[in-house]
């Protein structure tokens, strides 16, 4: 029985970047043995063993194959016959298929050293095809990879156009789909997920919402980048560079302009309305990857308001406070901060303008806190009922964005 280091343990110590969580792999032991020496076996679908002490995990080395559709459809082999090199061919890309033993010496079967070096993600062998899941796992690698000048080998691309051509990416279910986004979109660099899929063929298949953006022309006086998806690729960097991490906002920056999709051919390059119009594909896209509620409301706010944010300067006072309002940023105050971000966002999101000032998100934030200030307890409301106490407090709310405004600076 040998016991190896495996996986993003390896790679990332190679790469030079923070270690993540170990995983091992046992060669030449059964289930029996590792429950003998107080492994607690936790895997439903292959033998999976947390250690007695450091609770880190421990799989037996075993091979996978392929028996139905989708990324579950596989039977399993972890016969203590299974060698090292077997367990590690059955993996997606080379560079997570490097081992390390006790001593410290790497084995390197199928060369991910080498691709590390030359920065290539490339897939192990012809099996890559049979989970539609790596085609996903492909572009949000290239998500946290692409800074380090990493690329998708040719050969790959090919593989992953096959997936997408077979239908099987309509097998994945949705929650695997949004673990693989909400992954990109807290990497650093989300545009090289969005990329890699649409270079593929694939995001047509998992996210048509958003793959249905590239190709649609905007007005080269506000967009220089012209191309639609080009300016999606550059808003949703910009977000992970503004907030890097944060896939709330990752997110609404990725669905702010989903109505463009929908703007009729002889209305273009214009987008008249566009705001409403991407209300209805985002909350389908949403609903059909169970998108948590904090995301999908932040995202129908940004949808629906960045426009009116990037010109607030031009808005009246009680068109502030009624946007402010509609965002229920009263009673949640800081989605008015995140609002103002993701309309940053996409104001630098676009060729040229990645280093511009956004004055505008500091005024909307300086106003709501103005208009925060006063609660109910400030106003007279002796006498008033019911509507009439709230709209005696949006007056004063107005009034205190108006006096804001005119003390600015």
């Amino acid at each position: 029985m040998k016991t190896y280091l495996v996986g993003g343990a390896v790679r990332d110590a190679l790469l030079g970047l923070p270690p993540g969580d170990r995983d091992w792999v046992v060669v030449g032991a059964t289930q029996a043995q590792m429950e003998a020496q107080g492994f607690r076996a936790v895997g439903r679908d292959f033998p999976v063993f947390l250690h007695p002490d450091t609770q880190e995990e421990y799989a037996l080395a075993r091979t996978e194959r392929k028996s139905g559709r989708g990324y579950r459809g596989f039977v399993v082999d972890a016969d203590p016959s299974v060698t090292l090199e077997e367990d590690l061919g059955r993996r997606d890309f080379t560079l997570n298929a490097i081992a390390r033993d006790a001593d410290g010496v790497l084995v390197d079967p199928y060369h991910g050293v080498d691709d590390i070096e030359a920065r290539v993600l490339r897939h192990v062998g012809p099996a890559f095809v049979e989970d539609p899941l790596r085609v996903l796992r492909a572009a949000r690698f290239m998500a946290r990879l692409a800074p380090l000048g990493f690329r998708v080998a040719p050969e790959t691309l090919t593989l992953m156009r096959q997936v997408a051509d077979s239908g099987e990416l309509d097998a994945l279910v949705p929650e695997r789909v949004w673990q693989e986004l909400r992954k990109a979109l807290a990497s650093p660099r989300p545009s090289a997920f969005l990329r890699t899929l649409h270079e593929a063929g694939a995001l047509a298949h998992v996210l048509p919402e958003v793959d249905a953006l590239y190709g649609v022309p905007q007005r080269a006086e506000f967009h220089p980048e012209v191309d639609t998806g080009v300016h999606q690729e550059l808003v949703s960097d910009m977000a992970a560079r503004l907030a890097p991490g944060d896939e709330v906002i990752g997110y609404a920056a990725l669905t702010h302009d989903l109505g463009k999709a929908l703007t009729p051919a002889d209305v273009l390059p214009r987008h008249i309305g566009h705001e409403q119009a991407g209300i209805k594909p985002l909350l389908a896209l949403s609903a059909r990857l169970k998108v948590p509620t904090e995301h999908r409301e932040l995202a129908v706010m940004a949808c629906r308001e960045h426009l009116n944010v990037h010109r607030i300067d031009e808005l009246r006072d009680a068109t502030v406070h009624d946007l402010l309002a509609r965002c229920d940023g009263f009673r949640k105050p800081a989605r008015i901060a995140q609002l103002a971000l993701v309309c940053e966002c996409d104001k630098r999101g676009r060729a040229g303008s990645a280093e511009d000032a956004y004055p505008q998100g500091e005024t909307l934030k300086r106003l709501h806190a103005a208009a925060c200030a006063v609660s109910a307890r400030d106003v007279a409301t002796e006498g008033l009922k019911g509507l009439q106490i709230g709209e005696a407090v949006r007056k004063v709310r107005i009034a205190a964005i108006g006096a804001a405004r005119s003390t600015a600076g």
